[in-house]
């Protein structure tokens, strides 16, 4: 069958190595793939392997977004990594090079290569070039945050329409700090991703011979019997973390990094996020909260400068990374833009800890993510509005019913009771359109898009769906969110209120949904399927 495929004696008696991508063209993100594919096969057989191509499916979050498509965005993860794991073992491959672009292609690769613990590389496909819309660079954020401006009467529907227009230029990730862009970041910090290679935007002209250089360094790692977990270490993830919450980066990563963390087999947990993000300062003037997209932190100085910054406040670790230079040798060919503004060095960051914070108390007693506001606030306290799921709270907002100094609570959005942990972007997005985003706070069983920004708590653990807390609290009652205490609590009483609970929608009986959420754990330990799988 492989001879009928055009391999002859020569190319059957080379190493066989896997090409995964997410090629698809219902969205800019994975646009570049088969052309980045295509490079990295002539790196690989140049360097005496034997190339085989596979595609995965990709869900695109941003399209997805508010709708019950985003329900299969989370979901499709496990799916990714499932698919890569089956092809491996199924051809007898001897090594892979994924190439990822949208949110969840780029973990579950990661977790793919944990897993099967074999020679392998990840490649980030490059991020989108910013829009440009009366002469300022937008993104798709802006898109969403337009829509609740729209339904307050803040612009017309000609200014939303050219805002849609524009956001979107071409090929490549979303623009800004958000979960895709963070989540490459993470995996060039883990050492998984050649640095350099993998930050690259999606349109350089030099994208594709970082790809061919990819297919070159998977077959030394290769030669040498480097294996994956080789470069996943304990510190490795504390490294990818510092990296996180010093760009402000998307609080998905916290999902993501435990469920990597997991198929190594090395110990992480919630804890060890607060810690660091609460002893590491911001220092990327970064989208949603800063000013700058991806494209600009790259020609700042990118990964390579912000790793500088990191080890001169040794606040990460020396360690191996697949390029074949450890994590301080990449940090040492930074090449900093003169006069640039993206990434500041520690004595001028922006804020003196990290993105976000890890929550426990009444209303989550097993964990909560909250990600603060870029104006320093620590603190709030306010009744609560409860909401059964996005749709609703959606409604409310775009009604305008929401007044300043309210807690919105949307939940029946978990693992299980989504299933499938949607994020809330439309919701957040339409708050700060409407001018509310300084003035209410959002909880959430669910998660946030990397550009959610505002005073917003999600992962919520245990969630509605397992009658966690949250499922019991009413419109009115008193809800306190300390992020210097680590706190979200009510003093209402929740007790002889179990009974009240209604899920927003029933349970999917058969499908892929109805499997992860029979199989799914806790967002607390990632949101896995992974067997052995930790129930809440």
């Amino acid at each position: 069958m492989l001879r009928a495929t055009g391999r002859n004696d020569e190319a059957l008696a080379r190493p066989f190595v896997g090409i995964f991508h997410a090629f698809s063209d219902v969205s800019p993100c994975n646009l570049n793939h088969r052309e980045l594919a295509a490079a990295a096969r002539r790196g690989i057989e140049a360097a005496g392997g034997t190339a085989f191509e596979f595609s995965t499916i990709a869900v695109t979050d941003g399209i997805a977004m508010g709708t019950s498509g985003m329900r299969a965005s989370l979901v499709s993860r496990e799916l990714i990594a499932d698919s890569i794991e089956l092809a491996v073992i199924g051809h007898g491959l001897d090594a892979a090079l994924c190439i990822v672009g949208c949110d969840k292609t780029i973990p579950a690769a990661a977790m793919a290569l944990a897993r099967l613990d074999l020679p392998g590389l990840v490649l980030y496909g490059g991020s989108i070039q910013p829009g440009c819309h009366r002469g300022r660079m937008i993104t798709i954020q802006d898109v969403f945050e337009a829509v609740g401006a729209f339904a307050a009467g803040r612009i017309d529907q000609h200014e939303l329409l050219a805002i849609e227009k524009a956001a979107c230029p071409g090929a490549g990730a979303c623009g800004g700090q958000f979960t895709a862009n963070t989540m490459a970041l993470a995996l060039a910090f883990l050492g998984l991703a050649p640095m350099a290679e993998s930050e690259l935007p999606a349109t350089h002209p030099e994208k594709a011979a970082a790809a061919e250089r990819a297919g070159a360094m998977l077959m030394r790692l290769l030669r040498e019997g480097k294996s994956a977990r080789s470069f996943l270490a304990a510190e490795s993830f504390a490294n990818a973390i510092a990296a996180v919450v010093a760009t402000a980066g998307s609080t998905n990563a916290v999902l993501h990094l435990l469920a990597i963390a997991r198929e190594a087999g090395v110990p992480l947990s919630l804890e060890d996020f607060d810690r660091i993000s609460r002893r590491t300062p911001v220092v990327a003037d970064l989208k949603p909260t800063g000013r700058f997209t991806a494209t600009e932190m790259h020609a700042a100085g990118g990964a390579r400068l912000l790793a500088r910054h990191l080890f001169a406040g040794g606040l990460i670790h020396d360690r191996p990374t697949v390029s074949g230079r450890s994590l301080a040798e990449e940090a040492a060919l930074a090449c900093e833009a003169p006069a640039q503004e993206v990434l500041r060095p520690l004595s001028a960051a922006l804020r003196p800890q990290g993105g976000f914070v890890i929550l426990r108390g009444t209303l989550a007693p097993e964990g909560a993510v909250l990600k603060l506001p870029a104006d320093g606030r620590q603190r709030f306290l306010g009744p609560a509005r409860v909401f059964d799921g996005e749709e609703a709270a959606f409604a409310a907002v775009q009604a305008g019913s929401i007044r300043p100094g309210e807690v919105v609570l949307i939940r029946g959005e978990g693992p299980v009771g989504g299933p499938g942990m949607r994020e809330m972007l439309a919701v957040t997005a339409a708050l700060v359109g409407q001018g509310l985003a300084d003035s209410v706070a959002l909880i959430t069983d669910g998660r946030f898009s990397g550009a959610t920004h505002g005073f917003m708590v999600g992962h919520i653990c245990p969630e509605a769906a397992r009658l966690g807390p949250i499922a019991f609290l009413r419109d009115g009652d008193p809800v306190l969110i300390d992020a210097v205490a680590g706190l979200i609590d009510t003093p209402a009483d929740l007790t002889g209120r179990e009974a009240s609970y209604r899920p927003p929608r029933p349970a999917p009986e058969a499908g892929a949904l109805a499997r992860y959420a029979a199989t799914v754990s806790s967002a607390a330990t990632g949101a896995c399927t992974a067997f052995p799988s930790p129930r809440c």
